[in-house]
């Protein structure tokens, strides 16, 4: 399972990435927002820093925007991926910009349906949100299991891009169900680095070493 990290905070990203468990970044405007800086300067940054797909989301609402949107996010950089809606008009912006080879990120997907639909529209990945469906009191993983099962069925190359994903347990079962891809807040990242018994092993092992005869 490749790990997408989730935020514009670079730092956070050039941290993780020199640890060597980074595929991808995701980026919202919500993210965008928070670093108070200008979108396209934050997007370059991040493409220096992380050789892979660097999801940029569209603004526009309609198609007719969505589409030159989309062909301006691209021109960015050779990674960029477009995140787009899941609406009608998201999908109409996915069928136009896949056939030049641009690469698309569906985003706000809370059903398995949705999924379908936009991997016929050619999606190149597809957004579940999990931790918004556990909000609601929905089980946010069943939507994931639905649509692993469902493209396998047919052959889709559409890959499964776990999203909101707000504890370890979620990112665990992604790797179970076979989704593609986990999308990772800097905070979980550091709970999946952590366990107890690894720092209390390496205190032990430190302590026995000083008892050793130099």
């Amino acid at each position: 399972m490749k790990i997408f990290i989730d935020t514009a905070d670079v730092a956070a990203i050039r941290e993780y990435a020199n640890i060597g468990i980074v595929d991808g970044v995701t980026t919202n405007p919500s993210l965008i927002a928070k670093v108070g800086r200008k979108f396209e300067e934050v997007v370059r940054e991040i493409c220096d820093i992380v050789d892979g797909p660097i999801s940029a989301e569209a603004i526009s609402v309609g198609a007719e925007d969505m589409i030159p949107e989309a062909k301006k996010l691209a021109a960015i950089h050779e990674n960029i991926v477009v995140k787009v809606p899941l609406t009608a008009e998201g999908l109409k912006t996915v069928k136009a910009v896949s056939q030049e080879g641009i690469k698309t990120n569906v985003t706000l997907c809370f059903s398995a349906t949705q999924a379908l639909l936009a991997a016929k529209a050619g999606a190149t990945y597809i957004s579940p949100f999990v931790g918004r469906l556990d909000d609601i009191a929905q089980e946010g993983m069943t939507l994931i299991q639905d649509i692993v099962d469902i493209y396998g069925n047919y052959g889709f190359a559409t890959e499964v891009l776990v999203a909101s994903i707000r504890n370890p347990l979620h990112f665990l079962e992604a790797a179970r169900m076979g989704a593609d891809v986990s999308t990772v807040p800097p905070s979980v990242l550091g709970q999946l680095l952590k366990h107890p018994l690894t720092d209390i092993g390496i205190e032990k092992f430190l302590a026995d070493w000083e008892t050793v005869p130099k």
